[in-house]
């Protein structure tokens, strides 16, 4: 089976997952706005923020992945900026819950996060000002779950690398479009990269973000309490691993 194929069975497969946790926290409700109304998750809890973060990741795996197939890999590149983002943001709310207590930057979190963008008792549609955790913060906490009460600024710089490097792509940065520069004669390649050497690159790229995830949907089965599905999750996490990578790098990376 290509490695197409069990991408798309992944998202087959955490997309169902969703649906399950979906069905653990109360029901988004209908509220009503401007004549007519919206879904929302009125309680605004830990667990119903992490259900919509992971139907974000799920839904932004599947563009990435249609954005690869059709060779735009500047803007595949940058979504995967933003599941970085996601896929971090799902960690931190997860060791939360597992810490067994809710932290004052949780509660900002969740604050910030459920903020409407627009009030509904204005009469002239203006956005408000919305506050956001300092990704180094949450990037901070994530690491002193993993490497202990200190921290680790190894791991912090290799965070801030990576995400520097797909900012460039996020930001139209001169290196990174010159990456569409290519071709005899070279010229830019605007409708896309099908076939070249950077669309294989690319392509093994997003591997990455898809294992990842994956043990995201992990460590949130846990936060549910979920022991079945978690061990389900981590029996799917294995065989996918078992099948797509050589020693957790995808297998699509050119040989040399």
């Amino acid at each position: 089976m290509t490695n197409t194929k069990l991408l798309k069975q992944a998202l087959e497969y955490m997309g169902r997952t969703v649906d399950v946790f979906a069905t653990l926290v109360a029901a988004p409700r209908q509220v009503p706005y401007k004549g007519s109304f919206v879904y929302r998750y009125v309680e605004k809890t830990v667990h119903q923020a992490l259900i919509q973060k992971l139907a974000r990741l799920v839904s932004g795996l599947h563009a990435a992945r249609l954005l690869l197939e059709e060779g735009f890999l500047q803007e595949q590149a940058a979504l995967q900026r933003i599941l970085d983002e996601i896929t971090e943001d799902v960690l931190f709310l997860s060791f939360s819950v597992l810490s067994g207590e809710s932290t004052p930057l949780r509660e900002k979190y969740l604050e910030y996060f459920f903020q409407e963008e627009f009030d509904p008792n204005d009469d002239i549609v203006s956005s408000k000002d919305r506050a956001m955790i300092p990704r180094r913060k949450i990037r901070a906490y994530l690491d002193r779950c993993v490497s202990g009460p200190k921290g680790s600024s190894k791991n912090l710089d290799a965070l801030r690398t990576v995400s520097k490097a797909y900012s460039g792509y996020v930001h139209a940065a001169s290196p990174q479009i010159m990456d569409m520069y290519e071709g005899s004669p070279p010229r830019f390649k605007m409708r896309g990269m099908h076939g070249s050497e950077r669309q294989t690159e690319h392509r093994a790229d997003l591997w990455n973000n898809f294992c990842r995830g994956i043990m995201a949907f992990c460590l949130a089965a846990k936060a549910f309490g979920t022991e079945e599905l978690f061990l389900s999750i981590r029996n799917f996490e294995s065989e996918f691993l078992r099948a797509t990578s050589n020693d957790y790098q995808s297998n699509e990376w050119p040989l040399e």
